[in-house]
């Protein structure tokens, strides 16, 4: 009765949709192709929902879904700040989220402040700093019925989905051990054009940079990290012990981001999960997650080897488009899902893993997490003509993750 309350009050209750009517208002944030590919598969979700608004840092990004949803210009914001105006647009009940990462953390607490039920593109930061603020904007939607979801479709997928139940069932006994990979060759870069700003080119080829991206294991891989967590049951590592390099991709046009990594997680229990990822051309590609157990093993996505030997035989569905269509049925049932504390959490474990490969030193997650003083995130007064020098490429003995050498000491002590 009271969901039912809060859904007939009117536009302004956070689970009511606008205007008094069963419509779904989107407005998109980041509307390059991530956003707009997100925009497309939620308007092929669901029934009644309607792109409204759009928002990006260059105007020449918003062409494409103008035309595609007949966008009225006084409804397409540009700017660092255009999130802002979009958000404040009373129509608007659900906000995608796609711009680079680094942006996220500030979006996502401002869309949760003006009571816009979110989806956002994973990662959700690219710092401690960042990860903690999307984990107390998570707690403010949840007070305020709010629906949250994070673009890690392989919770949606109906492969996955049942396979997790059985693992947590038991189907494979205690895990022993795991491993996940994202290994493949490179994406897209955007090339330094004329007259552009550092600002400007970094958001634009904003793969290679740290401050925006996270580095690729935290933009990509975080999508298999995040499924051995969710075979954990969300039970997080306890540290956490990587290396890796910038061997293959070394021009300037790649920023100063990594190009492979090597990782260890250990969960409670002393259980080692080994995390690889790569981004280099000509080398033998493996995106998958694996999970061994007392009674077998499983691929994480349809098939149990072992004492409960299982194959997935349900129907399939497109992901990427199912992830909409739970969030805006969770909306319009009153019972709004909040996934934002759980990817911040698989964030943070993508983040500990680059800044120990960065640094080759083993860090607890209490202490990354609670006492590590490394802030990314954006200042409120950046401006696309600001100057950003590229910082140097992390050489260990060299890189110190910011409140480590205090750490150290203490750890002595």
């Amino acid at each position: 009765m009271a969901a039912g309350t809060l859904v007939l009050s009117g536009a302004a209750n956070p689970l009511a949709y606008a205007q008094g009517s069963d419509e779904i208002r989107v407005g998109v944030v980041g509307c390059g192709g991530r956003g707009s590919g997100a925009a497309h598969d939620c308007v092929n979700s669901s029934p009644g929902v309607k792109i409204v608004a759009l928002a990006d840092a260059f105007k020449d990004r918003l062409g494409g879904l103008k035309k595609d949803f007949n966008i009225p210009d006084d409804r397409c914001f540009v700017g660092l700040d255009a999130y802002k105006q979009l958000m404040a647009l009373d129509d608007v009940n659900l906000v995608i989220l796609a711009t680079p990462p680094g942006f996220r953390p500030k979006q996502f607490a401002e869309a949760i402040r003006q009571g816009k039920h979110v989806f956002m593109e994973k990662p959700v930061a690219v710092c401690p700093a960042g990860v903690k603020m999307v984990i107390e904007a998570s707690e403010l939607a949840s007070q305020k019925g709010l629906g949250v979801v994070a673009g890690t479709q392989r919770r949606h997928q109906p492969e996955y989905v049942e396979t997790m139940k059985r693992v947590h069932d038991g189907a494979i006994g205690e895990i022993v051990s795991a491993q996940c990979y994202w290994n493949m060759g490179g994406l897209w870069v955007s090339e330094r054009q004329p007259g552009q700003s550092d600002v400007e080119w970094q958001i634009r080829n904003w793969l290679y940079f740290t401050w925006l991206s996270g580095d690729h294991i935290c933009e990509q891989h975080v999508h298999n990290i995040d499924v051995i967590n969710w075979a954990f049951n969300d039970v997080q590592p306890e540290t956490v012990h990587g290396l890796g390099g910038r061997q293959y991709r070394t021009e300037p046009k790649y920023g100063h981001i990594f190009d492979h990594f090597g990782v260890e997680f250990t969960y409670p229990g002393d259980v080692r999960t080994i995390s690889m990822c790569r981004q280099i051309e000509g080398t033998a590609n493996n995106v998958s997650e694996r999970v061994v157990g007392t009674k077998g093993w499983t691929d994480c996505c349809g098939t149990i080897v072992g004492e409960n030997a299982w194959r997935y035989r349900g129907p399939r569905a497109n992901a990427y488009v199912q992830e909409h269509t739970d969030l805006i049925k969770s909306i319009r049932d009153g019972k709004p899902l909040n996934e934002g504390k759980r990817i911040a959490e698989s964030t943070l474990c993508a983040i500990m893993g680059r800044e120990s490969a960065y640094q080759r030193q083993q860090f607890r997650r209490s202490w990354m997490l609670n006492r590590c003083t490394l802030d990314l995130l954006p200042s409120d007064d950046l401006k696309l003509s600001d100057a950003r020098p590229v910082p140097a490429v992390a050489i260990p003995g060299q890189y110190f993750v910011p409140g480590w050498e205090q750490e150290r000491r203490g750890n002595r002590g």
